[in-house]
């Protein structure tokens, strides 16, 4: 036990070296399952997934249809605002700015901020420009299997840091919704469930904005 511990500290010490590991955080090996309330059943015969707001047609998705939109992967160093960090997750899914790019959305020039929309009323908000950025992924596959349903199945928002990507805003994890259902265009920020808890609405991990 005490050679794991050693290993992961000069894990850790070597990722804070290359700038990786942010102010507060230190490094899991584990993948920790955190959030509130209970785990939602899934029917994929009655899921769908809607894009709706301040955009020029809403546009609404079945899970098969959802499952043919054109597909990303991403290698993201995560960072939850219970100090623990874990490198090099891989992530599949969708992009939003791929479904703008494919005419499948098209936000009004007023749309300024997203709020996800989750199972049981869970909210998560985000301007629009980092949504679109190359760091933010609907989510439905993790290190090459789908999401497990305590991390979010069958979809999920993921937001995470890429190495060498440092033009990219890097928020604590909670600002992407586990069991995501739909995302919201807005014209004026509207807080998500931990925001309006007393989170912080920036979440920047490198600032550790944790609390408001």
């Amino acid at each position: 036990m005490l050679n794991n511990f050693q290993q992961r500290k000069e894990i850790e010490n070597h990722l804070r070296e290359e700038g990786r590991i942010p102010p507060g955080q230190s490094l899991t090996q584990k993948f920790p399952v955190l959030h509130y309330g209970p785990v939602p059943a899934f029917d994929p015969d009655t899921w769908n997934f809607k894009i709706w707001g301040e955009v020029e047609k809403p546009l609404t998705l079945n899970w098969n249809e959802f499952n043919q939109l054109p597909r990303t992967k991403l290698l993201l160093d995560i960072h939850c605002v219970t100090k623990w960090s874990k490198p090099d997750t891989l992530w599949e899914g969708v992009s939003v700015r791929s479904l703008i790019e494919q005419g499948l959305i098209k936000p009004k020039p007023e749309a300024r901020f997203v709020l996800q929309h989750a199972e049981f009323g869970f909210t998560a908000n985000l301007p629009v420009e980092i949504m679109l950025a190359d760091n933010f992924l609907l989510a439905t596959h993790y290190d090459g299997l789908p999401i497990t349903p305590e991390h979010g199945f069958p979809l999920r928002g993921v937001i995470g840091a890429i190495v060498g990507r440092d033009d990219l805003k890097v928020t604590y994890f909670w600002k992407g919704a586990k069991w995501l259902r739909g995302l919201e265009f807005l014209p004026t920020d509207r807080l998500g469930f931990w925001e309006q808890a007393g989170y912080n609405n920036s979440a920047d991990v490198w600032k550790e904005e944790r609390l408001r």
